[in-house]
């Protein structure tokens, strides 16, 4: 899906879920305090996760035929990614 998307297209869209990241990112920075990666840093983590979720779906062999499936699935990366990098933080924390 982002392979076939034209270069104006793929930036509006990275724009967009930047954009809606970064006040999902300073929601974060509220709840998660000194545990999360700022306001910024969430951004960033996000914002790749969302991109990475849909590109590791598109190698693994699942084209998406409709928007709403792409976003649950970039949501899912999203997700994964911030939960994946807030616990390797809390684990290297205690060391």
């Amino acid at each position: 899906m982002l392979m076939n998307l034209d270069p104006t297209w793929l930036m509006m869209a990275f724009v967009v879920v930047a954009i809606l990241s970064f006040i999902f990112g300073m929601a974060l920075d509220g709840l998660l305090g000194s545990e999360g990666f700022g306001p910024i840093g969430n951004t960033v983590v996000v914002t790749a996760g969302f991109f990475l979720g849909i590109f590791a779906a598109n190698l693994y062999g699942i084209h998406f035929y409709d928007l709403k499936t792409a976003v649950a699935t970039g949501l899912v990366g999203a997700f994964a990614c911030l939960g994946a990098l807030a616990v390797l933080k809390a684990g290297l924390a205690r060391l």
